[in-house]
């Protein structure tokens, strides 16, 4: 069945429309040019001004969602939120040029390039998760590379958020990637599910192909996938440069029993650490925002933004502000978000005022006497 066309580019003011990326189930996403600062951004637009409660409350969330949680590094950043002249309710986010869509089908990844990858998701779905919201939805495509090449992590359209008064009912599902609970629909979502489905994400990136499929003509249903998903039989990726360690930590990601999983994504990400340093790789920062601020934040807005009426011009001004837990254990690297490595330090201690005046002193005294010397000498 052939995609439709996607809809015309609403007119917005200060940006001007260059052309489609992409199209869904309920919106579509253009590149636009903003004009001042200039700069590509990637605009998401609903596709009826007038679309269904569900629809535009599953739009308000995303917002929501992006607008708290873009200050990590590893989620992508919305910078405004509004209505086009036409009435649409639009996003305008950091434009990704690339995903990991069809990347780990096209070609073998390497180790160290999964887990770095690996690390950072989990830092920014532990973020995620501190903040009262599951993902329900991660899958290799919703991991989107910046113009650097930094994976961020996107696509909150069917997130569920714990403080919003919103139907939390609704199963969201990319089969290949969902957990056994969310095949059966026991739940619509958890931590646990959404640990899953990291777990096969990370599995895919590495072995070429998600969890469960298999080769042969028709072997891949949905059907097929579905039933597999159910009985949650762990396969070995077989890679040979991926250590029995490796294969541990997403087995147990991937168990059927979700309270046999690793508790947090905070721990997933840890123990994917603890292989790179097996491994003798760099260590990547398992950055995550604090927990209680972002909880607080999130409990003082109870109702997610509305687009039946005016929604806020700007929401968010991308990645200011953040907080990281920086891993200082011995060997372990401090790794940016444009990728740059640097040694890792220990945190600075504050100076008290009094303490800077005996400094600053101290630093005056040294000076008078290199300048006596100075003249003593001569």
């Amino acid at each position: 069945m052939a995609k439709r066309l996607p809809s015309v580019p609403p007119v917005i003011s200060g940006f001007t429309s260059i052309r489609p990326l992409g199209t869904g189930g309920f919106s579509d996403v253009f590149l636009y040019e903003q004009d001042f600062p200039k700069r590509e951004v990637a605009v998401k637009v609903m596709l009826d001004a007038s679309g269904d409660s569900d629809q535009l409350k599953m739009f308000a969330t995303e917002a929501d969602a992006l607008a708290r949680l873009s200050a990590h590094p590893a989620i992508l950043s919305v910078f405004q939120a509004s209505r086009a002249t036409d009435g649409r309710p639009y996003l305008v986010m950091e434009y990704c040029p690339d995903s990991y869509a069809t990347a780990y089908r096209e070609y073998l990844l390497s180790i160290g390039e999964v887990l770095d990858v690996s690390v950072r998701m989990a830092g920014a779905l532990e973020t995620v998760h501190r903040a009262g919201i599951l993902h329900r939805d991660i899958k290799p495509s919703n991991i989107l590379r910046t113009p650097t090449g930094a994976p961020v992590l996107s696509d909150f359209g069917v997130a569920s958020a714990r403080f919003f008064s919103i139907d939390d009912d609704r199963v969201a599902m990319s089969v290949p990637w969902a957990a056994p609970e969310i095949v059966t629909e026991q739940t619509a979502g958890s931590t646990a599910s959404d640990i899953w489905s990291l777990g096969a994400t990370v599995y895919s990136l590495l072995a070429g192909h998600s969890p469960f499929e298999r080769e042969g003509v028709g072997e891949n249903s949905v059907e097929k996938l579905q039933s597999r998903i159910r009985r949650a039989k762990y396969s070995p990726i077989g890679r040979e440069d991926v250590p029995d360690e490796l294969e541990a930590v997403l087995a147990r990601a991937m168990s059927h029993d979700p309270a046999s999983r690793q508790s947090t994504a905070e721990i997933f990400g840890q123990q994917l650490q603890a292989v790179q340093r097996q491994l003798g790789l760099a260590v990547t920062e398992l950055e995550i925002l604090g927990d209680r601020s972002v909880t607080e934040s999130m409990r003082s807005m109870s109702q997610p933004s509305s687009v039946t009426g005016r929604i806020p011009r700007q929401i968010s001004t991308g990645h200011a502000g953040r907080t990281a837990r920086i891993d200082t254990r011995p060997g372990s690297v401090k790794i940016r978000r444009t990728l740059d490595d640097v040694p890792n330090s220990t945190a600075k201690q504050k100076i008290s005022p009094r303490m800077a005046v005996i400094i600053a002193s101290l630093g005056a005294v040294a000076a008078v006497l290199a300048v006596v010397m100075l003249v003593l000498g001569g």
